[in-house]
């Protein structure tokens, strides 16, 4: 560039400067470097507003780089969350009878009744419940009307919706239900997250069943 170029050119920028851009902004615009624009504009000062508005545009700018930043890591742990459980199904592959009974029998051993006389399970995770549903029909020769169910609840949920989910998920009749346990709502303490349908609870009566299934948990934890 010229000795009459760079003339032009800075008459520009302290033009600009004039308007309340700033010095990155009439660098970009220039196509100049920070330097010679920072050169030739530190001389104007800028009324009150204009300062305002510029510290308002970097702030800005900053919140919007923030907010970029926090998306972009957002979505490199949901894709690492994808990768993580796509490989996580690869390393367990098919799973056989055998590995669904004994995954009961571990499931039943950490949140199963260990009381004798009765075989229950108590759980909020749908998943569970519906496992171990599925694995008491599978595993332990039961008759479908001896399955119960009971709810575990706060009385400002709706225990009628509650009921019918945990109905159709696990297939006990809503007749085969148990009176249900309703607790108060402690407005006091806080819930991180609350089971709009409570905690449920398959169970059946036997003791027989019940001394089975000690067994299995005796074997595997040999």
């Amino acid at each position: 560039m010229g000795y009459a170029g760079k003339l032009e050119m800075k008459s520009k920028a302290r033009s600009l400067r004039k308007k309340g851009f700033s010095v990155k902004d009439i660098q970009k615009k220039l196509g100049v470097s920070r330097s010679s624009v920072s050169l030739w504009v530190r001389d104007i000062q800028l009324s009150k507003k204009q300062q305002e508005r510029l510290y308002l545009n970097k702030k800005t700018g900053a919140l919007r780089g923030s907010i970029i930043g926090a998306k972009k890591k957002q979505k490199e742990r949901e894709e690492l969350t994808r990768k993580l459980l796509a490989e996580g199904e690869k390393e367990v592959g098919d799973v056989s009878s055998r590995d669904r009974f004994i995954a009961g029998i571990a499931l039943y051993f950490a949140e199963g009744d260990k009381a004798d006389g009765h075989v229950s399970f108590n759980n909020s995770d749908p998943k569970a419940i519906r496992f171990m549903a599925n694995w008491l029909r599978e595993f332990c020769n039961i008759s479908e009307e001896k399955l119960r169910g009971s709810l575990y609840i706060h009385d400002d949920l709706d225990e009628k919706k509650a009921k019918k989910y945990w109905s159709k998920l696990t297939g006990i009749p809503l007749k085969q239900f148990t009176k249900s346990y309703i607790a108060p709502n402690n407005l006091n303490r806080l819930r991180k997250k609350k089971h709009i349908y409570g905690v449920f609870r398959i169970s059946i009566s036997s003791t027989i069943l019940h001394r089975r299934v000690t067994g299995w948990i005796n074997k595997v934890l040999e």
